[in-house]
């Protein structure tokens, strides 16, 4: 792909536009949104990505369409699992739920900043280093495990980090929340509300979210255009699914067990390319390894939507089957 400067910047106003507003309507009215409101909310960010990607396949054909759709469904997919630590930080802090959509919307902002930050860091990697995919590989294999052994648990997702803890003890933090401000006066005092500590708590964990999802995209792709509006695209509408799946959440027990899989696949795939083109002296006396196999983009689609079909499914089965019995224990 040849992406001008002009259609970055037509890509960039477009997208900043679409976020004005979003943070317009939550300013103008805070509000824990309605199951509707959520839902078509959803539909039309979904809608938009949708649209996205045939605009890129009639102008630069199915492949590249292809690595955005197979990019934005991966990222879309880590970014309903992140829900899971946001929720836990909601509760953990009583964040009022009529002002969880600023903070989620603030959470989104930053994510996207943090993101774009590291897609361009690793764009500037990959194309002088290609060895610099054995690295991506092996974090997202080592990543994967990791989710594999958390299993069912969301709560150790989430710890208080060292900043956090900072915050804490150093900064003057009122007693309550005042609306969704940052700051108060309590007893003449300008004072930080807990609103600040949440949203360093929001911060910190996109941080860590950046460093899984952008080496799993560019196991994907390495076009950084398609990257960036995959990432864009899978934050966009994320608030209002959040309020929109509520409760559905907890019952997708098995998502961990899918991204794991999903993870280690496109580690795995990320390694098998950096092999085919490898140049590091110590491997095949610095020649690319010719056994190493291509995995198509149309193969790695079919396969990140099985993996996560079958996870979601079993899921919610398994579920339906805990509840049923809880019923039945309770009806004893």
């Amino acid at each position: 792909m040849d992406v001008s400067g002009l259609v970055w910047a037509i890509t960039l106003v477009a997208l900043t536009a679409v976020l004005l507003v979003d943070l317009f309507i939550i300013g103008r009215r805070p509000h824990e949104p309605s199951v509707r409101e959520s839902s078509l909310w959803v539909a039309f960010y979904v809608g938009l990505a949708l649209l996205f990607g045939v605009g890129l396949w009639l102008t630069a054909g199915g492949s590249v369409a292809g690595q955005f759709y197979t990019g934005w469904l991966t990222e879309y997919s880590l970014s309903v699992d992140n829900l899971f630590v946001f929720m836990i930080i909601m509760a953990r802090f009583a964040v009022p739920r009529q002002y969880q959509q600023k903070v989620l919307l603030v959470g989104i902002v930053l994510a996207l900043i943090m993101r774009g930050g590291f897609i361009a860091l690793g764009a500037a990697l990959i194309s002088q280093f290609s060895w610099v995919f054995y690295i991506f590989g092996a974090f997202l294999i080592y990543t994967a495990i990791n989710l594999a052994r958390q299993g069912e648990s969301a709560e150790d997702e989430f710890q208080e980090n060292v900043l956090i803890r900072w915050s804490r003890r150093a900064l003057p933090i009122s007693r309550g929340y005042d609306a969704a401000r940052l700051t108060t006066r309590e007893q003449g005092r300008r004072m930080f509300t807990p609103m600040l500590i949440v949203m360093i708590a929001i911060g910190t964990t996109d941080l860590l979210f950046a460093l899984d999802s952008i080496p799993a995209i560019f196991g994907i792709t390495h076009e950084p255009y398609l990257v960036f509006t995959a990432n864009v695209f899978a934050l966009m509408g994320l608030r209002q699914l959040y309020f929109l799946l509520g409760g559905l959440l907890s019952r997708l027990i098995y998502l961990s067990y899918g991204l794991a899989v999903v993870l280690g696949f496109i580690g795995v795939k990320l390694i098998l390319e950096a092999l085919a083109e490898n140049s590091l002296f110590f491997l095949n006396g610095g020649q690319p390894v010719g056994w190493a196999p291509h995995i198509p983009i149309w193969l790695s689609l079919l396969a990140i939507v099985g993996i996560l079909a079958v996870a979601t499914v079993a899921s919610l089965v398994k579920s339906s089957r805990d509840r049923r019995r809880d019923l039945t224990g309770a009806g004893r």
